[in-house]
């Protein structure tokens, strides 16, 4: 019925091309619904992999400690199990203007406008893509391995990621959860900035509480890297949006953009989801969506002592203020 809503509501606004849209959305989800099974029948299945079991069973105590310790909400979500036979639940499409780093947002009934527009299929992805790239815009494709409904279904377990390394899986969890705690239509920056923090935090807690000191110190190792990787990024991302804003003319422009998005392509090699991508503004874009508020909300938290209630409410005060009010605070 939720679904037969959403999509009646989407017909009611949308054109020939946004139907067509809608109309994959909707049977990707219901098609995800279908094969979902409760945990708990996988668990007591003969037939199942012992090795699958376990992964639930480590998925049901990451779950529990995000509801116990993290106070993210304790739904519904998690408590089934998909086999999608494919190694992504979605493809985005995320596209940029030629002399631009802002992304091209699609908006919904629901999640209001975001930054990226997801397929089911990859092939219908690519297709988008390619009509994006054919009016001149850089344009990138990558696959998801999870995502939120925010609260509208129980989101289940999925195989796409359910064997990922126990500090990965966990994040993961952790960040989605986050977005059914909070999510602010119209401001992807904001919620997946948001979801960042969290899951960060709860990584960090949940190996320290279970004695991972080498995993732990594995992981702040990482974090350090991956700042750095961010803010050489985000350098490159000023100057070519100075670039962006000056009066030179096309050709000299893009040659201009060109050899500073190859000065990139040492740094982009080192992220797994943009492995064997092109460097333009579609993909820095996307980055800049998961990285750019993220020192913002750290220092929220630190305020707050580490205290993640009072952290979570002066987020909601935020989330409750005009964009541009939200946005400089932020900064």
């Amino acid at each position: 019925m939720r679904i037969f809503c959403l999509a009646l509501s989407a017909l009611l606004l949308a054109g020939c091309e946004t139907l067509a849209y809608y109309g994959q959305a909707a049977g990707g989800q219901l098609s995800l619904m279908g094969r979902t099974q409760p945990v708990e029948q996988v668990l007591a299945d003969p037939a199942a992999a012992p090795a699958l079991k376990a992964r639930l069973a480590l998925a049901g105590q990451i779950r529990d400690f995000a509801a116990r310790e993290l106070r993210l909400p304790d739904s519904g979500a998690y408590r089934g199990y998909a086999e999608l036979g494919r190694p992504y639940a979605l493809w985005n499409v995320v596209a940029a203007p030629e002399f631009s780093l802002e992304p091209v947002r699609s908006c919904f009934p629901v999640a209001g406008c975001v930054s990226y527009r997801g397929y089911y299929d990859k092939a219908a992805a690519e297709r988008h893509a390619q009509g994006l790239r054919e009016t001149g815009h850089d344009v990138v494709v990558y696959g998801v391995p999870a995502y939120s409904t925010l609260g509208w279904f129980d989101d289940p377990l999925l195989s796409t990621f359910i064997d990922y390394p126990e500090a990965d899986l966990a994040r993961l969890m952790f960040h989605e959860l986050a977005h059914q705690l909070l999510y602010v239509k119209d401001d992807s920056p904001f919620n997946e900035s948001f979801a960042v923090v969290v899951e960060r935090e709860g990584l960090k807690r949940w190996l320290g509480t279970r004695g991972r000191d080498a995993e732990l110190a594995q992981w702040r190792a990482r974090e350090a890297r991956s700042r750095e990787l961010n803010g050489q990024i985000a350098a490159a991302r000023e100057r070519l949006q100075a670039l962006y804003r000056s009066r030179l003319d096309a050709a000299a422009m893009r040659e201009r953009k060109r050899a500073e998005l190859d000065g990139l392509r040492p740094l982009l090699a080192r992220l797994h989801r943009f492995e064997g991508q092109e460097p333009n503004n579609a993909v820095l874009a996307s980055l800049a969506t998961y990285a750019d508020l993220v020192p913002a909300f750290e220092k929220l938290l630190a305020e707050a002592g580490g205290d993640l209630p009072a952290f979570y409410a002066r987020v909601r005060t935020l989330a409750a203020l005009e964009p541009s009010q939200r946005k400089a605070a932020l900064r």
